[in-house]
């Protein structure tokens, strides 16, 4: 196995509605909110950590290629391998060529020559310096929003249980960056549009069934390629 080629997909990720990626901070400030966003702690912007978007990306694509009750809600890793169907055991093998697995002593070595190392380095996205400096202009408009929500009583129809939610609001747009590591001149181009294509439809973060985290990709290159057309025509079916 050969390193031939090291890629970079780069572009754009615009918020289409509010964003929540949770800083793990439980600890409540008087004047704050109960569940900020996470943010550097230099800078103090808002950033989608590419840990977020590998996870989720992941799981949505072992989700469509029907391994997750094989593995039994575990990602999919090397030990699965020779219990899937034959069907789709090379899209599995390219899942673990992406996002890399967990072998252990007991795994075939042949397998383990095979998968190689892991393909995708996934990095923070910090917000686009434009759409900052196009808030910083207007001082009216703030980095984030706090969304207020409550549960309803059904009987009573009274607000019960306030909480407020801090978001990167609408508009808001991310630089994108991942690498790729190509070996043998392979090409796993297709699995990773697929990917980014379904997080399009499934959004990033937390609350996606209240309407958070719709998101879009923008200006999608491979190094100086546009592949944005490519991920804007893309239909799942096609994919699967």
């Amino acid at each position: 196995m050969q390193l031939t080629n090291i890629q970079k997909i780069t572009g754009k990720i615009e918020i289409l509605s509010g964003l929540h990626i949770g800083s793990g901070n439980t600890e409540i400030h008087i004047g704050g909110t109960d569940n900020p966003v996470i943010k550097n702690p230099i800078t103090q912007q808002p950033y989608i950590p590419g840990s977020s978007i590998k996870g989720k990306m992941r799981s949505l694509l072992e989700w469509q290629l029907g391994v997750v009750g094989q593995t039994e809600g575990q990602p999919l890793s090397f030990k699965h391998i020779d219990g899937l169907d034959s069907r789709i055991q090379i899209k599995a093998k390219d899942l673990l060529k992406l996002f890399g697995g967990a072998p252990d002593n007991n795994i075939n070595s042949q397998l383990l020559k095979e998968i190689g190392p892991s393909r995708l380095a996934f990095w923070d996205c910090s917000l686009d310096p434009k759409w900052v400096q196009m808030m910083t202009n207007d001082k009216t408009l703030p980095l984030t929003e706090t969304k207020m929500e409550n549960t309803i009583d059904r009987i009573k129809g009274t607000a019960e249980n306030p909480r407020n939610t801090e978001r990167v609001p609408a508009t808001a747009k991310f630089d994108f960056n991942l690498t790729l590591r190509v070996h043998d001149n392979e090409n796993l181009l297709d699995s990773i549009l697929t990917g980014l294509k379904l997080l399009e439809l499934t959004g990033l973060g937390g609350s996606g069934s209240r309407g958070y985290g719709k998101i879009i990709f923008r200006e999608l290159k491979l190094d100086d390629e546009d592949i944005q057309t490519r991920l804007t025509n893309l239909k799942l079916h096609e994919a699967a």
